[in-house]
């Protein structure tokens, strides 16, 4: 029972922090808290499941093309969402902002894809029981868009252009760099890399239009406990939360297993507000 706990947690955990490394990547250019976060893993389940099980096409086609969808969702995010109102003094503009687009897409994906959830393809054709593709298919993705993210932002030019954005955008301007075209590529890449954790789960979760609501709450857990712009922190939080899940869910029952959540978040934010891996942002007083 303990290894069964541990694998459908990690691998619950691998979506939940992949959809945590997309709120970083939208944050670290921005300053935003994007809502539409969840709807990228929504969008990749839906229109992955759309293009190979309902138009027939094979993986090599359905999984750019989901991918592609969940760029396009990035990009219009940040050109609809966060750009009118990056400016605005009242920042509770971008959470109204992003909301409203998150919910404009479910309504679309409810209305274009049906209210029911719907069976997501097998991907890879071997694996049963606890080897079975959706177990361990989450958590390879999760931690090579990890390494990924850390080899790019670290030992690339680019990255380091992202880093110097994230930091002081108004002395990146001053250095020649464009902060609103290193703003646009980051909500692109973090559309593939939230659209990559709804595909790879979509076993898991089954392609559903509200997912994208779950997945904004349960993607924002693991970076209030592993720290808001920290990877690692999204890694060890969304592994952590999975496991938590999974365990409440053989202990308590699953109808307990949200207030389990909630009563975790809401203690880490009392006793660590910036999350094990964030660092206490220092107000002029």
């Amino acid at each position: 029972m303990f290894l069964a706990i541990l694998v459908a947690g990690l691998a619950m955990g691998a979506v939940y922090a992949m959809i945590g490394l997309s709120y970083n990547i939208m944050y670290s250019t921005s300053k935003v808290l994007s809502f539409t976060s969840g709807q990228l893993g929504m969008v990749g389940a839906v229109f992955g499941a759309w293009f190979i099980s309902v138009l027939g096409w094979p993986f090599w086609v359905g999984f750019p093309l989901a991918m592609a969808a969940g760029v396009l969702l990035g990009w219009l995010t940040e050109l609809i969402a966060v750009r009118p109102v990056l400016k605005a003094i009242e920042q509770h503009l971008y959470v109204l902002s992003t909301l409203a687009v998150a919910l404009l897409v479910q309504q679309a994906a409810a209305i274009g894809w049906g209210t029911e959830p719907r069976p997501f393809p097998s991907i890879v054709p071997f694996g049963s029981g606890l080897a079975d593709q959706k177990y361990w298919l989450p958590v390879i993705a999760c931690l090579i868009s990890w390494g990924v993210l850390e080899f790019f932002y670290h030992k690339t030019l680019w990255g380091r252009a992202f880093i110097a954005v994230s930091e002081d955008a108004e002395a990146a301007r001053a250095l020649g760099i464009s902060d609103k075209r290193i703003r646009v590529i980051s909500y692109c890449l973090a559309g593939f890399v939230g659209a990559l954790a709804g595909f790879m789960g979509g076993q898991l979760l089954l392609a559903f239009f509200a997912l994208g609501a779950t997945l904004t709450f349960y993607g924002f857990v693991p970076i209030a406990i592993g720290g808001l712009g920290s990877n690692r922190g999204a890694l060890v939080g969304g592994f952590s939360l999975g496991i938590l899940q999974q365990a409440a869910n053989y202990v308590v029952g699953g109808i307990f297993v949200g207030v389990v959540t909630f009563v975790v978040f809401i203690t880490v934010l009392l006793l660590v507000p910036q999350g094990l891996f964030g660092s206490a942002i220092a107000r002029r007083v």
